[in-house]
């Protein structure tokens, strides 16, 4: 979370379990002209449910990821990962 003044908040664009973050491109012309250009991950926000714990959790994850945990299940992926629940709330 980076903080721009007092009274309002920006959150990063980083999904919380895969890591992906925007990258830095080129936009090119006809004339191949380059302009530098950031290419942004699809990330969403998203309420998990974990029947484990019975409770949701809110989340900003990539796609890749919400794909991934609708196959393995959210505490399967993270244990694949070696992280916990608390490391990504």
């Amino acid at each position: 979370m980076v903080l721009i003044n007092k009274d309002s908040l920006v959150m990063s664009r980083v999904c919380k379990l895969t890591g992906k973050r925007p990258r830095v491109a080129n936009n090119v012309s006809k004339a191949n002209n380059k302009t530098k250009r950031r290419q942004y991950p699809n990330l969403q926000s998203k309420r998990v449910f974990v029947p484990e714990l019975g409770r949701s959790i809110r989340l900003k994850l990539s796609v890749k990821a919400l794909k991934t945990i609708d196959r393995h299940g959210l505490l399967g992926y993270l244990k694949k990962k070696g992280l916990s629940l608390t490391d990504i709330t």
